[in-house]
């Protein structure tokens, strides 16, 4: 008899999202002819950059000539795209790799999931709160997270609070925790940590042999001079820090999935006996194993973003987002509401008003403004009182759906 995997049973139901998208259809079965205006999953509007368009193209063609066709690929990705990514996205910050420290994947997701892979079961983990869920999920799919407690806090997992009240900085622990997650531009408060906050993780971690795994994946939306596109900028974090990027966001990829992760070979966790072993060598090994690689043509998609072309192409469509980003911020501020975020990523963190709980008021927003948003509640409980709005949607989109919104408002 085959046994399941029990910690998946631990698991709430269903994801955020699909309950989201449950309560949507819902509501245009019993309305149908209300037009819904959705900006609450962060999925983008945009068509992909010209630049990668024509990379695609080529590529197709050479996997249409026995000449040039490729079969298999190298599982860490090829080195056109990884000397691109070294080139562009590092070197212009003073922080130098070698091609094997950096890991081309089908995107930040995937790999957050699945870093996992390389720790042992029973590491502590520590999350700022609220958070991105995949970072949860992933450590109770393995046992790691503990066991549900009241107030739906996992056991095993060290709940960092980021609230107004402590500006979305969250405080360094006071104990040590052997994984901590760091997602910044945050999703889902859209905000930020400077320099000098950073370098606090860093220092924390360097003193107690912790891992940190920085989630980049919005670092191209930042906007502002003192806030870090890389924790690598920091030093010492290669001694202690994974970092994750994706192209999802910054170039439209969500459904051509592509992204990279950084292992640097100065990396090492322990072994019960003491022994350091280098995570970049057991990361090589996992996808060795588990991962065939991201496709040629996906990839050469990914190195057309680092041309002149691209680069220029990429930044209108961020600009495009940040300007609905910049439009939802006034236009939600002007109806008297409190928001976070939207300046150096394209998400607006909203608490709302009169202590209204998270999903009554993305119901409220549905019914009455047809504007889809996402309980803050689901990244976790200090998302209480709190919904996401993000900025990927189309700008007429974002405009009409603050002119609902205040209309509803001043019902």
């Amino acid at each position: 008899m085959a046994l399941v995997n029990e910690h998946f049973l631990k698991l709430p139901g269903s994801y955020l999202f699909s309950d989201i998208a449950k309560k949507v259809n819902t509501f245009r079965i019993t309305h149908p002819k209300q037009e819904v205006i959705r900006l609450g999953i962060g999925d983008v509007t945009r068509p992909l950059p010209q630049a990668c368009i024509e990379a695609m193209h080529r590529a197709v063609e050479e996997m249409a000539d026995a000449g040039t066709f490729r079969g298999y690929g190298p599982e860490q990705g090829y080195d056109f795209l990884i000397e691109a990514i070294i080139k562009h996205d590092y070197a212009p910050r003073g922080i130098h790799f070698s091609p094997s420290e950096i890991f081309i994947s089908d995107g930040a997701k995937s790999d957050t999931g699945n870093i996992g892979d390389i720790l042992r079961h029973d590491n502590s983990v520590g999350v700022t709160d609220p958070i991105y869920p995949v970072y949860i999920d992933s450590n109770v799919m393995c046992g790691r997270a503990g066991v549900l407690e009241e107030g739906s806090k996992w056991s095993n997992v060290t709940y960092m609070p980021c609230t107004s009240e402590n500006n979305f900085i969250p405080e360094i622990p006071d104990k040590r925790i052997d994984i901590i997650y760091l997602c910044y531009p945050n999703n889902p408060t859209g905000t930020t940590l400077t320099k000098p906050e950073l370098k606090k993780w860093v220092d924390y971690a360097l003193a107690n042999d912790t891992l940190i795994l920085f989630d980049a994946a919005y670092e191209a939306f930042i906007r502002e001079e003192d806030v870090p596109h890389s924790i690598y900028e920091i030093k010492g974090a290669k001694k202690c820090a994974i970092e994750f990027h994706s192209f999802s966001k910054t170039a439209g990829f969500t459904g051509v999935r592509c992204g990279y992760t950084v292992v640097p070979k100065e990396l090492t966790a322990a072994t019960l006996e003491g022994e350091r072993i280098p995570l970049n060598k057991l990361w090589n090994r996992r996808q060795c194993t588990k991962f065939n690689g991201t496709s040629y043509i996906t990839q050469r998609a990914a190195e057309a973003i680092y041309t002149p072309e691209g680069q220029r192409q990429v930044k209108e469509t961020i600009d495009y987002y940040m300007d609905n980003a910049r439009t939802m911020k006034e236009g939600l501020e002007a109806a008297g509401l409190k928001v976070y975020g939207g300046v150096n990523a394209p998400y607006i963190w909203l608490k709302t008003p009169d202590g209204t709980s998270s999903w009554k008021f993305f119901e409220q927003m549905l019914y009455e403004a047809n504007v889809v948003a996402t309980p803050g509640v689901g990244f976790g409980p200090n998302g209480e009182g709190y919904i996401r709005l993000t900025a990927f949607g189309k700008h007429e989109d974002c405009t009409e759906a603050m002119k609902r919104i205040r209309s509803w408002l001043k019902r």
